[in-house]
């Protein structure tokens, strides 16, 4: 007999967009204030997993075809890209650099190199969380 989950489906719906939205918030005030990008990878995996305890491994399957090992691995050769982007022009490893560019609708913006370190760092945490808990959840 299938169990009935109309009611953790339907909130997981609801919470999995609420946390996507605080992630995306907490990756892009990282570099400013608290936050960034292991915290805001942090909890998009913890959506993710979510999604998969609500719904199934195989139904998040369908619907996020995304290996998560090549995900962290990405992420990984990002953030050290962004490292080496210092030594290449004579600085030490992981030297930011920032700079302003007017933006049609958004004004006067900030362009920071911190910015893809934080979108490498959110990638290799979102793949290597979301390895470890579907490596547990095949445990069984």
């Amino acid at each position: 007999m299938k169990p009935n989950d109309v009611i953790l489906r339907s909130v997981t719906r609801v919470a999995a967009v609420i946390i996507l939205t605080f992630s995306i918030y907490l990756f892009m005030n990282g570099h400013h204030h608290p936050g960034g990008g292991f915290i805001g990878g942090l909890s998009t995996a913890s959506a993710i997993v979510l999604l998969y305890l609500s719904f199934g491994i195989e139904k998040v399957r369908e619907n996020i075809r995304l290996d998560f090992k090549k995900l962290a691995a990405i992420g990984v050769l990002i953030a050290v890209g962004t490292g080496m982007a210092g030594v290449v022009f004579g600085q030490p490893f992981l030297t930011q650099t920032f700079g302003h560019v007017d933006l049609p609708i958004f004004g006067d913006t900030e362009l920071a190199s911190a910015l893809i370190f934080d979108t490498g760092v959110a990638l290799a945490v979102i793949g290597t969380a979301v390895n470890i808990i579907l490596s547990i959840s095949e445990d069984r």
